[in-house]
């Protein structure tokens, strides 16, 4: 009779570490933020475990139907077994009542509720500690899998790691909320998306406030314009309406007067112009500026025409917070 009741306990106990296992990884799997798993299999020296864990995530249908599969094998299977072997061992009714009421409620426990809590405090350790134990049994279940997959496609779906810019203004406001970043950064993030919302024709410096230069004419007629304006670059005109020839810095000319080039014109001291259109998003504009920081852009509407200036420093303002809406 002992030896029978500790029989019985054995397999009481391989049901419910059994069914807590498959609990508590299932809902590992299922919290664990798949942009950080993506970004420990995509490390040069990935964490153990971590590709095996994004194969899992990227076929998630798969994953869990292995982990139900298994779960059920204990729950459903098991208890099956535990209650014709109780039945054998226990002889009174009252019994086998107590040992079914107290197997349902440890079931419930210790094998689900206990096990999922702690899944989902702890997603990320249990994940990768579980991922190559369900990957070799996703492979020892295949036979049983394939059929299931083509009989409920859905089990195939993959799961692509996607996001949108709502989706990252949201997890920024619950980052701020829950101190896991600061408002400054915050205030940064928010600012960032911005800039897919604002065109150079918000932030460009319109033609009437240009400084401009007529290309033609010396420095010795310019030199009070020089003198009295503090821009740093100047737009060269041609005669031709909206004929730009060029950039021409203030530093350069001002070098040129002092050296007493006083007969040079403009062309002779500009650089070489690049366009940019009123309608470009800032965020693309932004790039252009990569290889030249300090340089501007000439910004021209849909026929050419020349409609302002812009340079990094604008579009770096909308970063910064400085410039603001109304102002345009």
């Amino acid at each position: 009779m002992n030896s029978n009741i500790l029989l019985l306990a054995i397999l009481v106990a391989v049901v419910l570490i059994g069914s807590a296992l498959c609990s508590g990884v299932e809902a590992a799997l299922l919290t664990v933020n798949p942009l950080r798993v993506h970004d420990l299999a995509a490390k040069a020296k990935p964490v153990r475990g971590a590709k095996k864990l994004a194969r899992l995530k990227y076929r998630l249908g798969r994953t869990l139907t292995v982990l139900t599969i298994a779960n059920n094998c204990f729950n459903i299977f098991g208890s099956l077994m535990l209650g014709i072997y109780a039945t054998f061992v226990f002889k009174g009714g009252l019994d086998r009542a107590l040992f079914s009421i107290s197997l349902t409620i440890s079931v419930l426990l210790l094998a689900e509720i206990l096990p999922k809590s702690i899944g989902a405090k702890l997603p990320l350790q249990i994940s990768l500690i579980s991922a190559p134990i369900l990957h070799l049994l996703s492979i020892l279940m295949r036979p049983l899998i394939i059929p299931l997959e083509h009989l409920l496609p859905v089990i195939t779906a993959e799961n692509e790691i996607t996001t949108d810019e709502e989706e990252i203004r949201q997890m920024t406001k619950i980052g701020l909320q829950k101190g896991q970043i600061e408002a400054d950064e915050a205030e940064m993030i928010g600012k960032v998306f911005q800039l897919n919302d604002l065109t150079a024709r918000d932030l460009m410096t319109p033609r009437v406030s240009t400084p401009t230069l007529d290309g033609f004419s010396t420095l010795e007629k310019l030199q009070s314009n020089l003198l009295s304006n503090n821009a740093q670059c100047w737009v060269v005109l041609g005669k031709e309406v909206d004929k730009v020839l060029g950039i021409a810095k203030r530093e350069r000319l001002l070098t040129a007067l002092l050296q007493g080039h006083n007969k040079l014109t403009p062309i002779d001291l500009c650089e070489a112009v690049e366009f940019v259109p009123e309608v470009i998003r800032v965020d693309r504009l932004l790039s252009c500026f990569n290889k030249d920081k300090e340089g501007v852009k000439v910004v021209v509407d849909e026929f050419g025409g020349f409609v302002g200036l812009i340079g990094a420093d604008a579009v770096l303002s909308v970063l910064a917070g400085w410039w603001r809406k109304s102002n345009t």
